[in-house]
């Protein structure tokens, strides 16, 4: 409430003892009422109570009040207690009346406070200015505005309108309430139009993201103290208009008015989210010159910050700086590392939660089960899961469940990915588009479009996540026409205009189609320049297509978006290599070493045992090692023995055919293959994730791998999955 910082805490009994009562300095100075101040447990206020009872002095109202105010409103008090010490009281005085409701609006129950007014206007009462600052704050946290309409009237016929703390606790309570005419109407009507009045009405536009109306108010205020200033601060800050945020602190920092910890807090907030590390760095800088207390709220708000402006280093080192640390501090570590792509920290900093005995939260499993998903962690991923599941109670957040559906399906395991979601009981729009999507990926076209009917028979409103999915599940299963269908759909029917991501889906159906005149048709018709992306996946079709001449137009565009991305290089190479030109392979090869440009190196991750194990090509540092190159000679001769031959026109061509070979089988997905193959049971699935996309050995031998070893083999590469078993891929050999 706003008025807290300046509404009286506390008054002397003094002024309405009766006459009847003891001297006031007897009751003050005698030793039962004295120990109330150092009370720290309901079982010491109990032996206190009984003291004052066995003393007589629970028939003085001097005692009363004392034992009410210390049970209502001291942090070692009860308010329980004091409701049986209150009946207990034959005439309680208006001020027992009001320390109680004081204590109730205090409490997660407010309709206690407003039962108290009740019955102290039936008692004979009559409120006081002191009573309706704590009964409207009561109002403003109920659901219905119709009591403190009432208590408003009542307000008015007591004539005390014009009393400056119960004017801003009508503008208070009708703000929170969202009654910004009242709460308005109230402010213009009285003379009291001093800061506290001005921020309660700002706070209160803030809240509804009036943000005009507040700034108007705002450079009305005759002298503006620290708490108006962050209420602008914070309105801007939660309104996602992170730099007019960071504009009121500079102004405020003109205005020399000295910064409190909420300010700070707003202000390290609004520097994360629209990146200003340099401002951070000064708050930071400002807050240690000034010698103030880095109490944990500010160490983790700097985390946060440093975190989602990229510098790490300064992040964990405040993190490990605190010597007490919150479950915010863990999350926005966690968070941190998610943030900036370092999943496999994330994850080792989970479990040092976990070891540590520290209860997760729905923020910690939306920061961690992304990194799960990346990493392909689904042991780590299940656990979480089975939390979820018991702590089902309390964790509420469809969120959570939807990001279990995107884990499951990132991971490979897409029947539970479906149990997930035909599991919850609400499903959001997000929820839907993480099936979809996940359906999608896992190259389960039919079943993608059939859900994505349901979620509009079900009343669901498809947006442009959906059609992502959709257009994507086209894409991974050749249909064209119903990718045309579709496109033409979602603009049409549902309004929404194509993004990049959608016509990327479209150039990546008709390029792998090979209908290279309705792609370019398309890019032409784009409102937006075309990204690296779609003129990637063009360049990809051009090389299954082997339209070296389309490849090399392609190729120029990507030059000049991205001039120092070798794998654009890379790929035309192998076009050329196609297509046999060897001149025009040796001199891209050149152009690759003369720029000191490398090939993204693949890298492969196995979760075994709830450890990630990653390799890269070649890799031979790895504890196991030896026993994987024994798994992968083995590899090798069973599959000759099942026909397969290396096709080694992409590798090198200044190699010779033996090392073209060896290259190709210490591919990184077949070492963690091989370590798959002697660290799990015989008929377990195995499951992989690569970093790039999969090549064609690699997808051929895996095939037969499959059938060899009789295993399920199910791989994440950059574009899908890949189901091999049997001897065949659930993507029939189109991606």
């Amino acid at each position: 409430m706003v008025v807290s910082s300046t509404f009286p805490v506390s008054l002397s009994p003094l002024h309405f003892l009766p006459k009847s009562d003891p001297p006031h300095n007897l009751l003050q100075n005698h030793p039962s009422l004295s120990h109330l101040s150092k009370c720290k447990s309901i079982e010491t206020l109990k032996q206190i109570h009984s003291q004052i009872i066995k003393t007589g002095l629970h028939n003085t109202q001097f005692a009363q009040v004392k034992l009410i105010e210390f049970c209502a409103i001291d942090p070692y008090g009860s308010l329980a207690y004091a409701l049986e010490v209150f009946k207990s009281i034959d005439e309680p005085n208006r001020l027992i009346w009001n320390t109680m409701i004081r204590g109730q609006s205090l409490c997660s129950y407010p309709i206690v406070a407003i039962e108290l007014y009740v019955g102290m206007l039936f008692s004979g009462i009559e409120p006081n200015s002191y009573t309706f600052p704590f009964i409207l704050k009561s109002c403003g946290k109920l659901d219905s505005i119709n009591e403190g309409k009432q208590i408003h009237g009542q307000v008015l016929k007591l004539g005390l309108e014009s009393d400056a703390f119960v004017h801003t606790s009508l503008i208070t309570m009708y703000a929170q309430k969202g009654e910004l005419g009242y709460a308005r109407l109230v402010f213009d009507k009285s003379c009291l139009r001093d800061a506290v009045s001005f921020t309660a009405l700002i706070t209160g536009y803030t809240r509804r993201g009036l943000l005009d109306d507040a700034r108007g108010l705002f450079d009305e205020i005759p002298v503006r103290d620290v708490v108006s200033w962050n209420a602008m601060i914070a309105g801007y800050a939660q309104s996602g208009q992170f730099e007019e945020s960071l504009a009121i602190f500079r102004e405020m920092r003109r205005a020399e008015v000295i910064p409190n910890e909420r300010t700070l807090l707003s202000v390290v907030s609004a520097c994360a989210q629209s990146g200003s590390l340099e401002l951070g760095n000064w708050v930071r800088s400002w807050i240690e010159k000034n010698s103030l207390r880095m109490n944990v709220r500010i160490v983790n708000a700097l985390v946060d910050m440093y975190s989602k402006c990229g510098d790490l280093d300064t992040a964990q080192n405040l993190f490990e700086s605190l010597s007490r640390r919150d479950l915010i501090s863990w999350n926005v570590m966690i968070g941190g590392y998610t943030h900036n792509s370092h999943y496999k920290e994330a994850l080792s900093l989970f479990r040092q939660m976990q070891q540590l005995r520290i209860d997760p939260n729905e923020v910690t499993f939306l920061s961690i089960l992304p990194a799960c998903a990346y990493l392909g962690a689904l042991d780590l991923g299940k656990w979480i899961h089975a939390y979820v599941d018991k702590k089902r109670g309390s964790l509420t957040n469809t969120s959570v469940w939807t990001s279990l559906i995107d884990m499951y399906a990132k991971c490979g395991d897409i029947e539970a990915a479906k149990q997930v979601f035909y599991s919850m009981e609400t499903r959001h729009s997000a929820s839907w588009n993480a099936m979809i999507c996940g359906l999608a990926m896992h190259g389960s076209a039919n079943e993608a479009l059939d859900l994505y009917s349901k979620m509009i028979d079900d009343g669901f409103q498809p947006d442009q996540i959906t059609f992502v999915g959709v257009l994507s599940a086209c894409s991974h299963g050749g249909l064209v026409e119903l990718g045309r269908q579709y496109f033409s759909c979602m603009i049409q029917d549902h309004d929404i205009s194509p993004k990049l991501q959608h016509y990327g889906c479209m150039v990546d159906l008709f390029g792998r189609a090979g209908l290279f005149d309705e792609a370019g048709t398309l890019l032409n018709s784009m409102e937006m320049e075309p990204d690296s992306s779609i003129w990637g996946s063009l360049l990809a079709a051009c090389k299954v297509h082997k339209n070296v001449e389309l490849a090399e137009y392609i190729a120029r565009n990507l030059y000049e978006l991205e001039p120092d991305n070798p794998g654009v290089y890379v790929l035309m190479s192998n076009i050329y290599a196609g297509a046999g030109r060897w001149d025009d392979v040796a001199r891209i090869r050149t152009l690759l070493n003369d720029k000191g440009m490398k090939k993204v190196p693949g890298c492969t991750s196995i979760e075994v045992d709830s450890i990630v194990h990653e390799f890269l090509v070649a890799d031979k540092s790895h504890p196991q090692s030896k026993d994987i190159y024994d798994m992968l000679d083995e590899m090798d001769r069973l599959l000759v023995m099942a026909g397969h031959v290396s096709d080694t026109s992409e590798v090198l061509y200044d190699m010779d055919d033996e090392w073209k070979e060896g290259a190709l089988t210490h591919h990184s997905e077949r070492l963690a293959i091989a370590y798959g193959l002697i660290s799990t049971k015989p008929g377990t699935t195995i499951r992989i994730v690569k970093n790039l996309r999969v090549c064609g050995n690699c997808h051929s031998a895996t095939k037969l791998i499959s059938m060899i070893f009789n295993r399920e083999i199910i791989a994440r590469d950059r574009n899908r999955f890949h189901h091999f078993k049997n001897g065949s891929c659930s993507c029939m050999d189109y991606w």
